[in-house]
């Protein structure tokens, strides 16, 4: 029987989770990328389960549900850094139930308990929570376990004929890094500005997407709290603001009076891979073929494990 050789391209979450997947079903499969865990964009995301800055909604519905469900499962494994807890939506005006509720297990409109002053509607969902630096050691450990191979670079791809013809299959995960690699003018970068602070015993994750504290956010994790944010396109800065992470604290202090008194830990920045849509098909150049998987916005972690699943058929197709 013929060999089964993949060269994933990206050591974030996508490109981790599509390497796994692929070696669970009999794939030989490399790694390659200039960033590693814990250097990676996913590693610093705030990472809890919701579909923001992505579309196609049906397509991201379905990719949603499948890695939620997962995540669920994870959750019931200490080892992994995963957790379910609420998610507490905010408005300022009456909304309508979100396209995303079908696949999660647990939904209600929010009471008149969950709602600060100057707000009047939301809804509570339960969700999971990945706390990334747990969580990307693991599925990096993961990979290797099942016989993966990573190859760290010492510079960035610079196009995508650097590595054509060294594999039949190879798969895109390169994220903001598909700009230049394959041209595509549809992918921009979503800045955002985190603060990381100490956990006042909080355990629910607040959010103000749309309303007068937008954009705003509160990710409580075992041992600190992620506080958002920002949502800034084609803004390529990584060195954090002071006057943005001052507006942060302020905002998701309104929100949750508990973070009065934490201790500020860091001051982050990432850039979200933005795109039109996300791109998850297959090119074929030459005598290669390429499943590109990127674009997720700030949904990477919420599509990994569904976007990874397509990309499998899409590889088994190919191969078979």
């Amino acid at each position: 029987m013929k060999e089964k050789n993949a060269l994933v391209l990206g050591c974030g979450v996508s490109g981790l989770s599509c390497g796994i997947r692929l070696l669970e079903n009999g794939f030989n499969v490399e790694i390659r990328a200039s960033s590693l865990p814990p250097d990676t964009t996913s590693n610093v995301a705030a990472a809890y389960w919701y579909p923001y800055k992505v579309s196609p909604e049906d397509k991201v519905l379905g990719w949603a549900a499948f890695s939620y469900n997962v995540f669920m499962e994870m959750s019931r494994q200490p080892e992994t850094g995963i957790s379910a807890f609420e998610l507490v939506k905010l408005y300022d005006h009456k909304v309508d139930e979100p396209f995303w509720k079908s696949a999660v297990k647990e939904f209600s409109r929010a009471g008149p308990q969950d709602l600060p002053e100057g707000y009047v509607d939301g809804f509570v969902a339960l969700i999971p929570q990945i706390e990334t630096p747990v969580y990307m050691n693991y599925i990096m450990n993961t990979f290797m376990e099942l016989g993966g191979i990573i190859n760290k670079l010492d510079r960035d791809i610079e196009s995508i004929d650097e590595v054509v013809g060294e594999s039949e299959l190879i798969i895109n995960c390169l994220g903001l890094g598909s700009r230049k690699v394959f041209n595509d003018e549809n992918t921009y970068p979503i800045r955002g500005q985190l603060v990381r602070t100490t956990n006042p015993g909080l355990s629910r994750c607040i959010n103000d997407e749309l309303g007068p504290l937008s954009v705003s956010y509160i990710v409580p994790r075992s041992k600190d709290c992620i506080l958002g944010g920002t949502a800034e396109e084609n803004d390529w800065n990584l060195v954090p603001d002071p006057a943005t992470a001052e507006e942060i604290l302020r905002k998701c202090r309104i929100l949750e009076p508990k973070l009065n008194n934490v201790e500020i830990l860091e001051h982050i920045v990432g850039l979200r891979p933005g795109r039109t849509e996300v791109r998850l098909e297959i090119e074929q150049l030459l005598d290669t073929t390429i499943i590109h998987n990127y674009g997720h916005g700030g949904a990477g972690f919420t599509l990994s494990w569904g976007c990874a699943e397509e990309v499998l058929e899409l590889a088994e197709k190919h191969t078979s």
